[in-house]
């Protein structure tokens, strides 16, 4: 009952953000990445994603994207593969997510760019087998009811020795459940690491700007709502990746067969 009350608040929020963010001023919907408060370089119009950018620059240069087909399932308002297309240099870009509100805000919003935009439900991806070079899931499976369905529709869709790069977070008590789905996917294992302290790094540098652009745009009975949704610094969220009950794990994974495939 409680996982079920979780994913209804976070589905009004996201509803919610959508529907009040007129100006686009949330585009990413991630806690972020720092290490050692390294900044990587950033366009001054990115500038004030940063931390959320990092992250996505940490998980996509887990392989070399240049040049590949990029699928990012739950792309969600569309920074991460903005970010990505502007920066790294893919062949092409795809991304999917459950919301409607979502993707329209994707399409109207990059309309600009070269990003293929479409609705699609992570358990059951609407592309042909061995469509992509690489697919990308960041913050999003935590939500996802059958974790496992969504690991072999991922494997589907790459092509053999095509790289699956994920990155999220899991309560403790979840996280050999996680390891378990991971290791029996029929991946090959890259790269297995926990991030958790740079991710908290990252909330507690961003946490004076994202608690001024909720009081921006949130009602201020919402501010509550709206900071624990953020996991901005002393929010029981943020206390749960500093007590390490929530911990973040960055993957790389492969599509067997991988012979002389380099990543």
């Amino acid at each position: 009952m409680k996982e079920k009350l979780k994913n209804v608040f976070f589905r009004v929020w996201y509803w919610y953000v959508s529907t009040v963010d007129k100006n686009a001023e949330v585009i990413f919907m991630n806690y972020g990445y720092s290490k050692d408060n390294h900044k990587i370089k950033l366009d001054e119009n990115d500038e004030k994603n940063r931390y959320s950018a990092q992250l996505y620059n940490l998980v996509a240069t887990g392989a070399d994207i240049k040049g590949k087909d990029i699928l990012e399932v739950g792309c969600g308002r569309g920074g991460g593969l903005s970010y990505i297309n502007r920066y790294l240099s893919p062949n092409s870009v795809t991304g999917v997510d459950l919301n409607k509100k979502a993707i329209e805000f994707c399409k109207k919003h990059y309309s600009n760019e070269r990003i293929k935009f479409l609705q699609a439900n992570a358990q059951s991806l609407n592309f042909q087998d061995n469509a992509f070079d690489v697919v990308i899931n960041v913050e999003s499976s935590h939500r996802y009811s059958q974790m496992d369905k969504f690991l072999d529709e991922v494997y589907r869709v790459l092509k053999p020795g095509g790289v699956f790069l994920f990155a999220d977070f899991r309560h403790e008590i979840e996280l050999e459940g996680l390891n378990t789905q991971l290791k029996n996917s029929n991946f090959i294992f890259f790269k297995d690491e926990k991030i958790t302290a740079n991710v908290l790094e990252a909330l507690k540098l961003s946490t004076s700007e994202r608690e001024n652009l909720i009081h921006k745009i949130v009602p201020k009975f919402l501010h509550g709502l709206g900071k624990k949704f953020a996991a901005t610094e002393g929010t029981p969220t943020y206390n749960k990746f500093l007590t390490q009950e929530f911990e973040y794990l960055f993957c790389v994974l492969m599509k067997r067969p991988c012979t002389n495939v380099h990543i």
